[in-house]
Order: C-alpha cells, then sequence, then structure tokens
C-alpha cells in the first residue's frame, strides 16, 4: 500500500446492508475455458436469483476488460492484475450484501486462491465450468479458438498458454454433458443448502 493512505470506515456496516436487503453477500466465482459456459451460466444464475428475490450483479470477463482493465494484455503478469482487480471490485459488492457473480477464464490456480483469500472461504464460492478442450473448440461462439490455431491470437488459454483447473471447487459442474437449466439447479441446490439463499 502506497504512504501516507489511512482508509476511512463509514458507521455502516456490512451486517447492516444485508439486512436491509435480507440476504448475505457472497461471490460465485465461475473459472472455466474460453466456451465452457461460464457466462451463459453466470447470467442464467443471475436471473433464477433474481427471481427469488435476490440483489445480484454480474462481473464478466469481456465486459470488465472493456472498462476497468481495458489497458490489461494476457501476459502472465497482466492475467494476475486482472484477476486481483476484480476480486477487490467483488468485495466492494459483497461488502454491500451483493450476490455477485463472476465469469472469468481465471487460468491460474494462485490468482483464484488470491481472490478466494480476499473474501475469506465462507464468502466465496468457485465454480468450475467443466467442458473439455474438444467441447469448448466445437463450440467456439467467439471463432477465438479458430484464430488461436491460425497463430493469430498469442497466449490463449488451452491452446498456447496454461489453465490449471480448479482441485477442490465447492461447486463441480459438466457444462458440456449437462443442460444450462440443470447447471443452474445445482448452483441454486448448493446456495440452498448452504442456506445462502431461500426457497
Amino acid at each position: 500500500m502506497a504512504k501516507h493512505i489511512y482508509p476511512h470506515e463509514g458507521v455502516v456496516k456490512r451486517e447492516h446492508r444485508e439486512r436491509l436487503l435480507g440476504q448475505r453477500g457472497v461471490t460465485l466465482w465461475f473459472t472455466g475455458l474460453s466456451g465452457a459456459g461460464k457466462s451463459t451460466l453466470a447470467v442464467a444464475v443471475e436471473e433464477a436469483l433474481h427471481k427469488l428475490g435476490n440483489l445480484t450483479y454480474i462481473l464478466d470477463g469481456d465486459n470488465i476488460r472493456s472498462g476497468i482493465n481495458n489497458n490489461l494484455s494476457f501476459s502472465p503478469e497482466d492475467r494476475k492484475e486482472n484477476i486481483r482487480r476484480i476480486a477487490e471490485i467483488a468485495k466492494l459488492f459483497r461488502e454491500s450484501g451483493v450476490i455477485t457473480l463472476t465469469a472469468f477464464i481465471s487460468p491460474y490456480r494462485e490468482d483464484r486462491q488470491l481472490a478466494r483469500d480476499l473474501a475469506g472461504s465462507d464468502d466465496f464460492i468457485e465454480v468450475f465450468a467443466d467442458a473439455s478442450l474438444d467441447s469448448c473448440e466445437e463450440r467456439d461462439p467467439k471463432g477465438l479458438y479458430k484464430k488461436a490455431r491460425a497463430g493469430q491470437i498469442p497466449e490463449f488459454t488451452g491452446i498456447s498458454a496454461p489453465y490449471e483447473a480448479p482441485e477442490n471447487p465447492e461447486i463441480h459442474i459438466r457444462t458440456d454433458q449437462n443442460s444450462v437449466e440443470d447447471c443452474v439447479e445445482m448452483v441454486l441446490s448448493y446456495l440452498r443448502e448452504k442456506k445462502l439463499i431461500q426457497a
């Protein structure tokens, strides 16, 4: 932290905001290869939570990179900074009592651990959107794998850059073997089991 910075705390605390909203702020951290269905699943889960009366917000990879993180590349160092900034933003949403859904490849375990450490294990739910590389390439909704295979996109996760799969995610979903509806229900079931949502 830079010198001469003194964080200031307000009178209204997290517990006050959560009481007002009638929910607990948590982070659902969706991770997986490009094309694994992270964004699709996050959007569907958010819709389901909204219908249940929960206040939510999605932080999505392309949206964040086109805004607050538009100065970052896809080098390992910038990927790390990308995740650090996202983790800090998610913390702010969590402190406001919002259920935050983040949809980022976040390929490195160390970086996801950083996000978890910042949140605390009780407030961080890692959701592994697991799909085989073949199925992701087959889907290729943005045409990125084709470009990566042609050498047009350097440091592309799964092709020319590594993806370190979660070893113990709270929720592990085979998005290439289940419907979106079934995947959503798996996430909601976990949240109900942990008493993070009602109904």
